[in-house]
């Protein structure tokens, strides 16, 4: 039994991204605009990505939130494949507590502090979650800056009606996650420009090694088991 808060509908998604726009720039921001001249947009994407991005010329720092990645973080199987979600539980976030409200409030630190490692200068090609960045990251916890944001959508999510469970997920056995994938299975993952079709080579612990045709010889990706699906399901979708 998976235990999460109901699918929201996804006129909701994108509210609660907002609100993750704002919890930011009013709880987040001002630690950084002491630092530098640089200056913040925070928007919500159309799709899963969620990352931040910086504007030498302009000085801009942006954060963008998926509307997706937002909807994937209300429910247990499709939380467990993202970073987020492993970050909370290894490093004992929120006392190791995985649930919407949490993985959201954390989603919030975890881009906050990829703006702090930018103004650092220790953000480089090939090394992104580097020991710096979870440096920030652990100390952002640490001096209660993810409380913080996490009583802020709380309080805002209520007063604008916004459903956000603070009950903690049942994430899915990777045992049991894994037993139902075979080496040769067709199988899809990703979604618009970034879907791709293929067959299982290896299956470990928590990814599957998935080849996929390219332009010359073929394309190997290493799928967190909850992002698979078995190709035939394509064609009812």
């Amino acid at each position: 039994m998976v235990t999460g808060c109901p699918m929201l509908s996804s006129s909701l998604h994108r509210p609660l991204g907002e609100l993750l726009c704002d919890a930011t720039e009013q709880i987040l921001w001002p630690l950084a605009s002491g630092r530098s001249r640089g200056k913040l947009h925070c928007r919500v994407g159309h799709g899963q990505a969620t990352y931040h991005r910086y504007d030498p010329r302009q000085g801009l720092h942006q954060i963008t939130y998926g509307v997706r990645m937002v909807e994937a973080k209300q429910q247990a199987e499709s939380a467990a494949a993202w970073l987020s979600t492993r970050e909370i539980t290894r490093r004992r976030y929120f006392g190791g507590t995985v649930s919407p409200l949490n993985l959201l409030a954390h989603t919030c630190c975890h881009e906050f502090a990829h703006l702090l490692q930018q103004q650092d200068g220790k953000r480089y090609h090939g090394s992104v979650h580097n020991g710096h960045f979870y440096q920030i990251l652990d100390n952002l916890h640490a001096q209660g800056q993810g409380n913080r944001v996490q009583g802020f959508l709380a309080e805002q999510a209520q007063r604008r009606g916004l459903p956000l469970s603070d009950q903690p997920l049942r994430l899915p056995d990777p045992t049991s996650a894994r037993a139902q994938w075979r080496v040769g299975d067709k199988v899809f993952f990703g979604e618009g420009q970034s879907h791709r079709v293929g067959h299982i080579l290896r299956v470990n612990r928590k990814t599957c090694t998935v080849a996929c045709p390219a332009l010359r010889g073929e394309l190997r990706y290493r799928v967190p088991l909850s992002l698979l699906r078995r190709e035939e399901a394509a064609l009812t979708a």
